[in-house]
């Protein structure tokens, strides 16, 4: 009875990872579906299934790669985020320029390319932005989602005052390969730099 209940057991684990895998493979990028799967089943081959002798016989190592495999093929991140800020210089921008964050604090995902200063949505969800900049009146920031304006930040030219510091934060629903970035609304902006200024997303659910 042990012995039979034992190897239900273990058809059952195979066959909850062999759907398993074959699930996640379906969302993974599609050049790649047909040989993750075949990949997988080969793997499967590999551990030996004795029902005459109600025995199990494992390779090790293909059991480990076949574990392996399994984690790696849920292809989502497993959080994302991003910090950035302005470090090096300060910054005089262009109507209609990105802001470039130059120091990456942290970027969990990789969606965040210092290069151009825009985040690239690595998986579907809900997300959270915050931006924030130590600025001169007469300031005008758009948070945008590719062309779509989702939050606007200004300190009117009529503050008399040196710097102020200003913050958005917004809330989003986004799809893979979403564009997000900070723009630059009006010729004569300028954002303080030695980290005062920063740019910050984050994976909600």
């Amino acid at each position: 009875m042990y012995v039979e209940n034992f190897t239900k057991m273990f058809r059952d684990l195979i066959l909850a990872l062999l759907f398993g895998f074959l699930g996640v493979t379906k969302i993974s990028v599609a050049s790649n579906l047909q040989t993750g799967i075949q990949t997988k089943v080969d793997l499967l081959k590999s551990l030996i299934y004795d029902n005459t002798k109600a025995t199990v016989t494992l390779d090790s190592s293909a059991f480990k790669e076949l574990i392996k495999l399994f984690s790696e093929s849920s292809s989502f991140p497993r959080s994302v985020s991003f910090s950035v800020s302005v470090k090096s210089t300060i910054l005089a921008l262009g109507a209609g320029q990105t802001v470039k964050y130059d120091a990456v604090l942290t970027n969990d995902g990789n969606g965040y390319d210092d290069r151009t200063g825009v985040f690239t949505c690595p998986v579907a969800g809900t997300y959270m932005f915050v931006v924030d900049s130590l600025s001169w009146p007469g300031i005008w920031l758009k948070l945008k989602v590719n062309k779509l304006t989702v939050g606007k930040l200004h300190v009117s030219s009529g503050h008399k005052v040196d710097l102020i510091q200003i913050s958005r934060t917004v809330i989003v629903k986004l799809k893979p390969g979403d564009h997000v970035k900070v723009e630059n609304a009006a010729n004569g902006g300028k954002i303080y730099h030695e980290m005062y200024s920063g740019f910050t997303g984050a994976l909600l659910y």
